[in-house]
């Protein structure tokens, strides 16, 4: 059974920094396409950034420059540097899990962890 536990939310003010990490268990951790979504209060979920199972990185385009996404498959966990954050960084942010080869959304879920940034 697929499990994500991500960590490291909290209260930061403008221009602050966070590191988000998500741990996974259940699955061939390497194999899979992992990612960062976020939901902010009335909004649709919208995804942050993405890093397939060989390294390749995507990010939306409000947070290229300040965020990171990175992995390290020997401890199972994928790892979100956001920088320089701003008050509209605001949200519930979920990690997301599916395996490569799989091309439809993804369809394994954290809890998620809340980013509050204030001004």
């Amino acid at each position: 059974q697929v499990q994500l536990v991500e960590s490291g939310g909290g209260s930061v003010q403008a221009g602050g920094s966070l590191r988000l990490s998500c741990a996974g268990s259940g699955f061939p951790y390497s194999m899979y396409n992992m990612a960062w979504f976020r939901q902010a209060p009335g909004k649709e979920r919208e995804g942050v950034a993405d890093i397939a199972s060989d390294g390749i990185t995507n990010y939306a385009d409000d947070v290229k420059g300040r965020f990171t996404i990175s992995r390290d498959n020997a401890k199972r966990t994928v790892y979100l540097q956001m920088k320089n954050l701003k008050v509209e960084d605001t949200a519930l942010y979920y990690c997301a899990a599916k395996p490569w080869r799989y091309v439809g959304d993804y369809t394994n879920w954290g809890q998620g962890t809340q980013v509050t940034v204030s001004s």
